[in-house]
């Protein structure tokens, strides 16, 4: 698979900005190997960067979609975070993708939406996924290739990881993070696909 696409800066993964290329320097800074970049820029967004539905109440809380937006309000839903996470390891020089999975919102049955994270090209073991949603109770993404450990696991028989690996986000989630003004509206409209098999 050609990388070239992975490494791009565009309008949502815009990873010339200034703001991203300072915080990627920042994240590498005293650090050789491409793997533990990743891994610092995996926990810097998993942590640091709030998931909008958990802090829905608060009135700092803009819809972001585009990386720098994500980084300078500290803020954004799963696909937001990663985009901003695909934007900082491209600045590093580390392929990075956008990947999906399809769940059920209340976990048995719908309504169904898609769930955000991200796949980086590790030397050592290809394509790895991870996901920086944001820990909380019941939530427990880790960095630790080659073990995946993803925020949420497959259960509903309409539910899906998706195999696909983009290097840009799908129009339907940039739709919904661009049409709607706050959080909730956000949440009342989250994006799906219709499942084909």
């Amino acid at each position: 698979m050609d990388k070239t696409p992975f490494l791009a800066s565009s309008e949502d993964i815009d990873w010339k900005h200034p703001s991203i290329r300072a915080k990627a320097a920042e994240l590498a800074d005293d650090c050789e190997d491409k793997t533990e970049i990743a891994r610092r820029c995996f926990e810097f967004v998993r942590d640091t960067i709030r998931h909008s539905w958990d802090f829905r109440d608060d009135l700092d809380n803009p819809v972001t979609c585009k990386a720098s937006d994500v980084l300078f309000f500290r803020t954004g839903y799963c696909y937001a975070k990663s985009h901003l996470l695909a934007a900082l390891l491209r600045a590093n020089g580390i392929p990075a993708g956008l990947c999906y999975q399809r769940l059920s919102l209340e976990g048995d049955g719908a309504p169904y939406c898609l769930h955000g994270l991200n796949a980086v090209w590790l030397e050592e073991h290809g394509w790895y996924r991870i996901d920086a949603r944001g820990n909380k109770p019941g939530v427990d993404a880790a960095f630790r290739p080659p073990v995946e450990r993803l925020a949420f696991a497959i259960g509903d028989r309409l539910e899906r990881d998706l195999p696909e690996i983009w290097p840009e986000p799908l129009p339907v989630v940039v739709a919904a993070l661009t049409t709607y003004e706050t959080v909730a509206q956000v949440h009342d409209n989250l994006p799906d696909v219709e499942l084909t098999v």
